[in-house]
């Protein structure tokens, strides 16, 4: 049985941009087991944003092929990939991206109701008390302190039971005993069997996973074990 929950084989993004283009990602291949929680690095422009975008099913290699679960999702139309980023993705973004004017319960359910799931406001609280937050189920995003508004982020990407769980600078806006608290809550997700993948740029957030792979002009330069 196949127990890489990624595999990326010579992946090229290159972005057109009219008198020049832009080789974004060159010859990109690594795997990621499933359980596995690992770190993408790199400074500016070495490829860590565009990867992401692969990997999150948001935007397609120009070559190459991406297998989600044993599927090569590469050639995928738009609605395809949509359906497989709902089933098979959780989001935790570095802005949070909840909707401000509902509470971080309804923020939760989103992703339910985009799928059609009943019972949307059980499954709601469940994913919330996962990440110690169900206090606050009835409160707004406005009356969050950041650390909270990433918990909630946390629970709504948890909330489909997702395959893997990409976050993209999940402590970027976080000080920095929040952001332990937040990476902390992350292992623990990941010792449950979760698979994560964290993209950043800080060496201590990088440090608390099992494996980083290192970027540098779109090209992977170092795949460490810790």
């Amino acid at each position: 049985m196949d127990t890489d929950t990624i595999r990326l084989e010579n992946i090229n993004k290159v972005y057109d941009l009219g008198e020049v283009q832009v080789n974004a990602l060159n010859g990109v291949s690594f795997t990621c087991r499933k359980g596995e929680m690992i770190s993408i690095m790199g400074h500016s422009g070495s490829g860590k944003s565009t990867m992401m975008n692969i990997l999150g099913c948001l935007d397609r290699p120009s070559s190459g092929s991406y297998f989600l679960d044993g599927e090569d999702v590469a050639s995928l139309n738009d609605n395809q990939l949509a359906v497989i980023r709902n089933r098979k993705i959780g989001f935790v973004f570095q802005s949070y991206n909840l909707l401000p004017k509902i509470s971080a319960m309804e923020n939760v359910q989103l992703p339910l109701i985009y799928s059609g799931v009943d019972h949307r406001k059980q499954r709601a609280m469940e994913a919330l008390e996962a990440v110690g937050i169900s206090k606050r189920a009835g409160h707004k995003p406005a009356e969050m302190s950041g650390g909270e508004k990433q918990r909630v982020a946390i629970a709504r990407a948890l909330i489909n039971n997702p395959l893997i769980i990409l976050a993209d600078e999940p402590t970027g806006n976080l000080d920095t005993q929040t952001s332990h608290i937040i990476m902390t809550l992350l292992m623990d997700l990941h010792k449950k069997g979760i698979t994560l993948v964290i993209v950043t740029h800080e060496e201590d957030i990088a440090s608390y996973t099992e494996r980083t792979i290192y970027l540098r002009d779109g090209q992977v330069i170092e795949d460490k074990t810790r």
